[in-house]
């Protein structure tokens, strides 16, 4: 059994009844077309057609960070895929990492809750293929191996924790469909919760056909060891002064300047069309102010074209506003409150290391790109049964 098949078998044998999440917490994805989930709160019916419902087999990803446990479920359909279920709660699991480099008691208590979740989920679609991932919470904490031996033992679920490159890659096939066709390349930065992910990509020797493909054309990557927590524990993110917002923004500086090809890059920018994709709650968030959103809207703020100008005014905007207008904004919220200027700071300092003309928004990350990289291993090996390669010797 490979990585990308991570056992099953203890996930789904489970029994005992699902667990209604409380109000507030959960955001369940239910029925997208072509990897686009749909708006939590309009979902009053599945899409799926139940005559339709067992043409091809489930998938399913998982996504456990610093700051968030997610959960995607989907079918393969044309060119991408079509969301049946999905889970996402806030668990805070890097709380205090910075500091102490341990995960603490009561984050580990957030997240075993919010992995029964996803464990009643994936027992009831029993998806056939899928790859369950914890990233730098884990990775950097000194129990994290423990925890994740306590996930197996208590929950069933059989979590890996991947390397900060395969983390960098997975992100760049997530959002692969959202590089415009006509640029010569594009930096993806996802803003985490412990660390960020930047991946340059580099169309001018040519540009992989398939999504699946894209990792292929990274010309260069680094993965920066500060996210949104570990900037908040910091600094603070409460009552964030522009003198603050300054020295978090020249924190994260500092750590870009390692970037391997990092001149050759603002050369190419200067010469070619390239662009910036954010994948991350602080790049929605501002999109959802940009928008002036009611309510956070999915299907507005994924693939939205953001003008430099306009990242800057509503940049402005969200650092003039007080914390408690942070929380009462309902495309912010109080979970997201203290985390979305310290989020900001990091894009603040890739756009004046890198300055573009404009930046695409991404709601999707690291669990699209499992659920296409599974999809896509599995047609190639499909393809290859079909048409065997013929021996040369004539047997």
């Amino acid at each position: 059994m490979t990585d990308s098949d991570r056992s099953a078998a203890a996930a789904l044998s489970l029994d005992g009844p699902a667990r209604r999440s409380p109000a507030g917490l959960d955001q369940v994805e239910r029925a997208g077309t072509n990897g686009v989930p749909v708006d939590t709160d309009k979902r009053t019916a599945p899409a799926i057609n139940p005559t339709r419902k067992h043409r091809g087999p489930l998938y399913a990803a998982l996504d456990l960070g610093t700051n968030n446990c997610r959960l995607l479920i989907a079918r393969p359909h044309d060119h991408g895929f079509r969301v049946i279920d999905g889970f996402t709660r806030i668990v805070r699991l890097g709380e205090g990492v910075s500091v102490t480099g341990r995960l603490g008691e009561a984050a580990m208590d957030r997240t075993l809750e919010a992995l029964r979740q996803c464990r009643n989920k994936l027992r009831e679609h029993q998806p056939a293929r899928m790859r369950l991932i914890a990233t730098e919470a884990c990775r950097g904490a000194e129990n994290g191996p423990a925890f994740l031996q306590r996930v197996r033992d208590e929950i069933g679920l059989d979590l890996e924790i991947v390397d900060r490159h395969t983390e960098a890659q997975l992100a760049v096939i997530g959002c692969a469909d959202l590089v415009d066709a006509n640029t010569a390349g594009a930096l993806i930065f996802d803003i985490g919760g412990g660390s960020s992910e930047l991946a340059w990509l580099d169309f001018r020797g040519g540009r992989p056909k398939s999504q699946g493909r894209m990792s292929a054309a990274i010309r260069s990557w680094q993965s920066l060891p500060v996210g949104v927590v570990s900037i908040a524990e910091k600094f603070g993110g409460v009552n964030v002064t522009p003198a603050v917002f300054e020295a978090m923004v020249a924190h994260v500086s500092e750590h870009l300047r390692q970037f391997r090809g990092r001149e050759k890059l603002r050369q190419m920018i200067a010469s070619h069309p390239v662009h910036l994709i954010g994948t991350s709650g602080t790049v929605t968030t501002l999109a959802g102010l940009h928008l002036g959103l009611e309510r956070y809207e999915r299907q507005k703020v994924d693939g939205l074209w953001m003008q430099r100008d306009q990242v800057d005014e509503t940049m402005n905007a969200l650092l003039a506003m007080p914390f408690e207008r942070r929380v009462a904004h309902p495309c912010i919220g109080r979970d997201r409150a203290d985390l979305v200027l310290p989020g900001c700071a990091i894009f603040e300092a890739i756009r004046r290391e890198w300055p573009t003309d404009r930046v695409r928004v991404a709601d999707r990350g690291l669990r699209e790109g499992i659920l296409i990289s599974l999809m896509d291993a599995d047609r190639t090996r499909s393809r290859a049964s079909r048409y065997p390669r013929r021996n040369p010797n004539g047997g």
